[in-house]
């Protein structure tokens, strides 16, 4: 390995190892520190000893390991940021990976969906799909928000499914501010979806 290779890879091993067990990441990060093939060779030779993980193609993390289960998997929101790229797009869950974020479903999704008003990206992680969707800036004038979260996991049980035990639910695990965020945002809600807004934070209290 020529100087320059062993410059890079100590430079990118440097940075990833600042960030925490679990982080995830892809060559784009690293391209100040040289060309994307130097990149590319240098996350390879890092793969090939074990330090990270290729999870995909042109997608590494900087494995967690457990005492007792050993490597774990990546998490899906840390993969997703890492897909959406340095283009300072927004992300927001959506489908059942939102109501199961917020406990509304115990479903784990095999196609886990964000919405971003930045570039649609997709990835396939053994029988899990990642699917990163441009959408309109309407859905995303809530993005980053709880009041967002909760929007796109009551589109995804639709009207009909939405009972007393969802309202229940959403007032234990929405917090004081969340609940406040809701009533802010309800002109982004659809007509039915701020009635439950109204009905998890009442008269604005929470």
């Amino acid at each position: 390995m020529g100087k320059h290779a062993n410059s890079i890879d100590s430079q990118i091993l440097k940075r990833i190892q600042r960030r925490r067990a679990g982080h995830v990441f892809t060559p784009a990060d690293f391209l100040d520190l040289g060309s994307r093939n130097a990149v590319d060779l240098a996350l390879s030779r890092h793969a090939r000893t074990g330090t990270i993980r290729k999870i995909a193609r042109g997608l590494y993390d900087f494995p967690r390991v457990d005492p007792r289960l050993g490597l774990l998997s990546p998490a899906m929101d840390d993969i997703a940021t890492a897909l959406k790229g340095r283009d300072q797009s927004r992300l927001q869950p959506a489908g059942a990976h939102a109501a199961n974020v917020l406990g509304l479903s115990t479903q784990v999704p095999v196609r886990v969906v964000f919405l971003t008003d930045g570039r649609s990206r997709r990835v396939q992680l053994g029988r899990q799909h990642i699917v990163i969707k441009h959408t309109t800036p309407r859905q995303m004038a809530t993005a980053g928000r709880s009041s967002g979260t909760v929007i796109q996991a009551l589109r995804w049980l639709g009207k009909r499914n939405v009972n007393d035990a969802t309202i229940a639910t959403l007032r234990r695990r929405l917090s004081a501010a969340d609940k406040r965020q809701l009533l802010k945002d309800l002109r982004y809600a659809p007509a039915w979806i701020a009635d439950i807004f109204r009905a998890v934070a009442p008269s604005g209290r929470a």
